[in-house]
């Protein structure tokens, strides 16, 4: 099976940010919430006094000021076309995306694309409050192996922070943009 990395790998950018700035376009309102989105990001990244999950909820507490189906449905018909066509041209029906997005952000392009296996962040859509940790780094193998289990033929993401993933995988692939190269373990 083929394992891959969302963001920045096979979409183009960040979906998270991408669905947060196409939010506070549509809601003004979420800009209310901008001093507590700063002070978690500096207390996660200047002091390290915070988790990078507690960081995201802190950041997910916009999903109270929006209209989630309607702008997730609206989101993806506007950013399916940053799904990257080497992707789409090597898609299989076995693929396994694993991602640290939140699910409720990714299923419905997945669900779009045929991609029948998704692992990422639990997060609420409603109150942005994660139900378990972040899904980063060495978290990405555990429910890996937790959930699917077996062995990962090819692997491909576009940051270091996977290197878990790769090194438990037969081949292993970086990507950045649209160049695809060994990963060298």
């Amino acid at each position: 099976m083929n394992v891959y990395d969302f963001d920045n790998t096979i979409y183009k950018g960040d979906s998270t940010a991408d669905f947060y700035l196409f939010c506070l376009k549509r809601h003004k309102k979420m800009l209310l919430l901008t001093p507590s989105l700063l002070n978690g990001t500096l207390k996660h990244y200047a002091f390290g006094s915070i988790s990078k999950t507690r960081m995201k909820e802190n950041m997910y507490r916009f999903l109270t000021k929006i209209e989630l189906e309607r702008d997730l449905a609206d989101f993806w018909r506007t950013h399916r076309k940053n799904i990257k066509p080497w992707y789409l041209i090597n898609q299989k029906s076995s693929d396994v995306v694993i991602s640290a997005s939140p699910e409720f952000l990714l299923r419905p392009i997945c669900k779009s694309l045929g991609i029948k296996t998704l692992i990422a962040s639990k997060v609420d859509p409603k109150t942005g409050v994660y139900d378990g940790e972040n899904v980063h780094g060495a978290e990405k193998v555990r429910l890996f192996n937790e959930l699917i289990g077996g062995e990962i033929d090819r692997f491909y993401s576009d940051s270091e922070s996977d290197r878990p993933l790769a090194e438990i995988s037969r081949k292993a692939f970086m990507v950045k943009g649209n160049k695809i190269t060994e990963w060298v373990l």
